[in-house]
């Protein structure tokens, strides 16, 4: 038997429900195990697993999901509210970043190790200067006279597509770590391949989110 038109919506919908509380989840559950297996305070390494999960992981997922229609945790407030919550958790992400590298580049200074000679190092330091930057774009929105011959709607868009690439480095540089020799010899077996799928499913629900809001707005221009 076919599927209506209007049974096809409802159940993409359900399905766009769940995969965003599903994101909801995993954005707040895995900086939680990962506070577990660094235990914070234990050494001066332990702080930065867990600010750059808060970051990448947390932070950055809520503020992306904030402008979800089905998912956001604001969608009965103001567009208005939501964008100043986006803002506060976007310079939040963008405070435990910098905080987490700045201790792990001092961590290696302190034991003699080289800078930035891994893929993980690499792609890290990649992302928090790609947020540093989206985010300093990110005030063209607020000031969009600055940009004379872009419309608003386009800065929204092109703002929107390069923060999903910012928010892709980021859950690499998180994957990456979880590659690393501290991560692989504290979690083992199923639970590996299990961390390693949270940040796979918040990006697959992010990319959807931004694809969506590019075709809404295709779609309002014709």
């Amino acid at each position: 038997m076919a599927l209506t038109a209007e049974t096809e919506s409802r159940l993409y919908r359900s399905l766009r429900v769940a995969a965003g509380a599903a994101a909801h989840l995993v954005a707040l559950g895995f900086p939680a195990a990962v506070a577990v297996l660094a235990r914070p305070g234990s050494s001066l390494f332990s702080w930065h697993p867990l600010l750059m999960a808060l970051a990448f992981s947390f932070l950055m997922t809520e503020a992306l999901l904030i402008f979800s229609p089905e998912t956001s945790l604001l969608r009965s407030f103001s567009r208005k509210v939501r964008v100043r919550a986006h803002w506060a958790l976007q310079l939040l992400a963008l405070l435990c970043a910098l905080l987490g590298l700045g201790i792990i580049t001092y961590n290696k200074h302190l034991n003699g190790k080289g800078h930035f000679v891994t893929w993980h190092g690499l792609t890290g330091l990649l992302a928090v200067l790609y947020t540093g930057g989206q985010c300093a774009g990110g005030v063209l929105l607020l000031y969009p006279k600055l940009m004379k011959n872009w419309t608003l709607a386009k800065l929204k868009l092109y703002h929107a597509t390069s923060g999903l690439v910012g928010y892709l480095l980021g859950c690499a540089s998180l994957m990456l770590g979880m590659c690393s020799l501290w991560f692989t010899t504290t979690v083992t077996g199923a639970s590996w391949y299990l961390a390693m799928l949270c940040p796979l499913l918040t990006s697959l629900v992010i990319m959807n989110q931004v694809s969506n809001a590019y075709l809404y707005r295709k779609r309002s221009q014709h």
